[in-house]
């Protein structure tokens, strides 16, 4: 396997993650990932939170996960849970199993994404439906810090649909059933991180 210090050009970030990007351009960039993975090799970190909803103009991160890989080796991980500003709705606490009691004492998000952004640095972010998780950190990075989030990244997601195209669904939990990767515990960040690392791994030896 080729170790790289930065990823080839294919691999970069959409315009600070910008969701409205060519659908053309995404393809041809999952296409490129999916055929050059096996040189995936540098350090990596896989990245997955937990919010209020879906909107981050209107909802907050309850939860960050960030797990540190080098050739599929985890090396270092960061995690905690966030104090949001807003309640917690039963609809979330049902699906994550997080409760505003969990939260009551956790530091804010300023000092949570401080400590983000100190322990990625400048590695490449790996994550499942990745945009999703970007523009929430994005957005509060910017706001808390004035530091601009411009990592490289790579999308788990596309690549599934690259590589699994007859499946029905491609839902995270889904493919890794498929697989045969546990998924007792989904929904909480680090969890969520563990069973994407597990599929880019099935992906690797594709």
């Amino acid at each position: 396997m080729i170790t790289m210090k930065k990823p080839p050009m294919g691999w970069n970030s959409y315009d600070y993650y910008d969701t409205t990007v060519n659908e053309e351009q995404v393809r041809a960039n999952a296409d490129y990932m999916a055929e050059h993975l096996k040189e995936f090799g540098w350090e990596y970190v896989v990245v997955d939170i937990e919010t209020t909803g879906l909107d981050p103009q209107s909802n907050e991160i309850i939860e960050i996960s960030a797990l540190k890989y080098e050739q599929n080796v985890l090396i270092d991980s960061y995690h905690t849970l966030v104090h949001p500003n807003e309640s917690i709705s039963a609809f979330i606490t049902g699906l994550t199993g997080i409760t505003n009691e969990m939260v009551k004492n956790a530091p804010d998000i300023s000092e949570c994404i401080h400590d983000f952004y100190s322990f990625v640095k400048n590695e490449v972010i790996v994550g499942y439906n990745i945009n999703f998780d970007l523009n929430f950190l994005y957005d509060n990075l910017k706001v808390c810090t004035n530091e601009i989030l411009s990592n490289n990244y790579l999308d788990v997601l596309l690549l599934t649909r690259r590589v699994y195209p007859s499946l029905s669904s491609h839902r995270q939990t889904a493919v890794a059933e498929y697989l045969g990767i546990n998924i007792q515990g989904a929904h909480r960040a680090e969890k969520d991180c563990m069973i994407c690392q597990a599929i880019l791994e099935d992906i690797q030896k594709k």
